[in-house]
């Protein structure tokens, strides 16, 4: 069971990326996910969390009203929109999953409520 994040790559700062998250090994469509990200020298933050029926997302402040998150269950596929991107919403970007189908963890932005995830994607903003 893994989980591909793909999408990232080198923009620059206002520009946009959508990121993918992919799944093999399980039926995405049953599972809530988190976005997470890793910048260099720091600690892994969530992102953006979707339920997974998809009815209750939630955003980090530092993203909220540039990000949304979104799924296409018949694709099994989670997307992340990044607009308006800064320079530092550089780092490496995760999609996780909990361990059991509709799971929500009890707290969505700790990474230590999730099982599966996978490599990452990385995003480069520059200025």
């Amino acid at each position: 069971v893994q989980l591909q994040a793909s999408g990232g790559g080198l923009v620059q700062a206002g520009g946009s990326l959508r990121l993918s998250c992919a799944a093999s090994g399980f039926t995405l469509r049953y599972y809530a996910i988190g976005w997470f990200r890793q910048a260099p020298g720091k600690e892994r933050e969530g992102v953006s969390f979707i339920s997974s029926s998809g009815g209750s997302t939630y955003y980090a402040d530092s993203v909220k009203g540039r990000f949304t998150i979104s799924r296409d269950n018949a694709k099994n596929t989670v997307y992340l929109q990044m607009n308006s991107l800064k320079p530092e919403d550089t780092a490496v970007y995760y999609c996780e999953a909990p361990n059991e189908r509709r799971c929500v963890p009890p707290l969505v932005f700790n990474s230590t409520g999730y099982h599966y995830w996978g490599q990452g994607t990385l995003v480069t903003v520059s200025s």
